[in-house]
């Protein structure tokens, strides 16, 4: 069967499915294999709860002729996307980075959506499965549509434009992130940057960061560049602190980042305006200046740009601020890098409190540099002066530090429940798979 005969099942059964668990009657069900399950042998199953047809890659699972066989079930899935996206004369917005690619791209689709009709990427799903279910939720009303695109390998992003041909190409930054699968800092460079080759060879358009120096070089050739940052850039800002606004938070609400808007193209935007955001930590800075300028590139009215921003509040463990009696916690557990982490504890630092503890997890994907980034951490955080610092599992517990010590989080988490700390500020962060949500489960 071919692309164009699919897509016709498709238009006629919109609603695509990977999970028998979460089909409903009249969904296409697609038979993925992953390393521990192959969805050819749950066709029947699919079919039996109602699945209107099911495509598989397996010929001993045909059952009649509601099953479609193809070679690849997850390249037909891909195919299939890439078909779907080329019916829209409409922006796509692609955005990678090594962090804070899901934070702007929530910030991004925010502020459009408050004007346009707006898909974009629900949850984490970035990646070779999850681009294309995103792409094919993309409904006929669209009027744009914002595309997270997370990688761990060269030729990953090159991958991923080729199906969803995307406009408009945002790279949040380069980091020190899945270097094992990169092969450093500049295979990150590399890899990230092969969104900004698409953009180059078919002539799209860039947002570019303006205080990274490695993406003013990594822009270059793009036709349109829109550059964002505090200074030199089209749309510049500043961060403002706290005690500047007229309008004063309590102090459990003083890691909320502010934003003075100071320049804009032609004074697009009222200028000298202060964006009071519910996220915390000075870095979010360009994620809030992104989004004012893609907001007002598109023609996103002002009160709404700020609006938008404005009541976007974090989710998932990301960044979020969080209350616990008379304790006031940070909790950024969602994911970690030596980048964000580095950034993650100076801003911590910086924070005006008495008592702060850091409780942070091992930090994951690093190869070879691993030991030495998590001694590079250590060190860090050994300049500045703490209530208490606790490092949990990994490669922590592989160096010498002076630090608490735990196996993992849960422990992390018992030790905390005993010490019933007050008016403290906690700052939890550590890779997704250090799991430092759980300090805060109690028993």
């Amino acid at each position: 069967m071919s692309i164009t005969e699919l897509y016709q099942i498709y238009v006629k059964h919109p609603r695509l499915q990977t999970d028998t668990r979460q089909l409903q009657a009249g969904d296409f069900f697609f038979a993925l294999k992953g390393d521990r399950f192959d969805g050819n042998a749950f066709a029947a199953q699919a079919l039996a709860a109602g699945a209107a047809a099911v495509v598989i890659d397996d010929p001993n699972a045909y059952i009649d002729e509601r099953t479609i066989v193809v070679d690849n079930v997850l390249q037909t899935l891909q195919q299939l996307a890439k078909h779907h996206r080329q019916q829209f004369k409409i922006p796509f917005i692609a955005i990678t980075g090594s962090n804070g690619k899901t934070t702007s791209k929530e910030l991004v689709h925010a502020v459009l959506s408050s004007h346009f009709k707006t898909y974009t990427t629900q949850g984490n799903l970035n990646n070779h499965i999850g681009i294309p279910l995103t792409l094919l939720r993309v409904g006929a009303d669209a009027e744009m549509a914002v595309i997270e695109m997370g990688a761990n390998h060269q030729q990953e992003i090159a991958g991923y434009c080729e199906y969803l041909q995307p406009t408009h190409g945002i790279i949040t930054n380069c980091g020190k992130a899945h270097l094992e699968g990169f092969g450093g800092e500049e295979g990150v460079k590399k890899g990230k940057g092969e969104l900004f080759d698409f953009m180059r060879s078919h002539k799209g358009t860039a947002f570019v960061m303006w205080d990274y120096d490695y993406l003013r070089n990594m822009c270059k050739g793009i036709p349109t560049c829109i550059t964002y940052g505090s200074q030199e850039a089209d749309y510049q800002g500043e961060i403002v602190p706290g005690n500047e606004s007229k309008e004063q938070h309590s102090s459990s609400t003083d890691p909320f980042l502010q934003v003075r808007l100071t320049h804009t193209p032609s004074g697009a935007i009222n200028e000298n305006y202060i964006l009071k955001t519910q996220l915390v930590g000075d870095y979010n800075f360009a994620n809030v200046m992104l989004a004012v300028a893609v907001g007002n590139h598109f023609g996103v009215p002002l009160p709404k740009i700020v609006a938008a921003i404005e009541a976007y509040a974090p989710s998932n463990s990301r960044s979020q601020l969080l209350q616990a009696g008379t304790n006031t916690i940070i909790l950024d557990a969602y994911n970690a890098n030596p980048s964000s982490m580095r950034v993650a504890i100076e801003n911590f630092a910086r924070l005006k409190a008495n008592k702060k503890i850091l409780l942070l997890g091992a930090m994951a994907e690093l190869g070879n540099e691993s030991l030495a980034e998590h001694r590079f951490i250590a060190a860090l955080i050994a300049q500045y002066p703490w209530e208490h610092v606790a490092l949990v599992g990994g490669d922590f517990n592989k160096i010498e530090h002076p630090f608490l010590r735990f196996e993992n989080a849960v422990a992390a988490g018992q030790w905390l429940q005993q010490q019933q700390f007050e008016h403290t500020h906690l700052l939890i962060k550590g890779s997704r798979s250090s799991q430092m949500e759980l300090v805060l489960q109690k028993k």
